[in-house]
């Protein structure tokens, strides 16, 4: 279970009302409790490979017990990201025939544009808030962002 698939699973359990839920897998269980009166949902999730990151979350309080063998390991600790200011479409480049403004590897610069977002027809340059190197770009070209979504992850210098 990925950090995403955590983060999905946490604001299902504050929207829906239930008080807890519980996923336990061969390696991995993890269970998420808020303050609402209990209400019981019982559910078999598919097998899957356990990667955890576990955050500190300020609504629900998660529990995470990872088999011995299972290393938890936080890749994006001493990593910053660029987050989306707006909800769009995230785009790489100005347009199919234009080079993508920023690939893995590269070095930027604060005030850099990094992308574009397209919102309501109007596309807004994103800049890079931070001065680093591009470690890992976290969305696909062409795919719908969320307002404070993680964009990139950078490295800094």
């Amino acid at each position: 279970m990925d950090i995403k698939q955590i983060q999905e699973l946490i604001k299902f359990v504050s929207r829906s009302g239930v008080n807890e839920v519980s996923i336990e897998q061969k390696e991995f269980k993890i269970t998420i409790k808020t303050n609402q009166p209990p209400t019981y949902l019982n559910a078999v999730a598919p097998v899957v490979q356990p990667q955890v990151v576990v955050t500190q979350a300020a609504l629900p309080i998660i529990e995470a017990k990872v088999a011995a063998q299972v290393t938890v390991v936080d890749e994006t600790l001493n990593f910053l990201t660029i987050k989306s200011p707006m909800i769009g479409t995230f785009y790489r480049s100005s347009s199919q025939d234009k080079a993508f403004y920023v690939n893995v590897g590269d070095e930027v610069k604060t005030g850099q544009v990094v992308c574009i977002i397209e919102a309501m027809k109007l596309f807004n340059e994103i800049e890079s808030e931070v001065s680093g190197r591009i470690v890992k770009i976290l969305v696909d070209n062409s795919s719908p962002v969320e307002y404070d979504q993680p964009l990139f992850l950078v490295e800094p210098m």
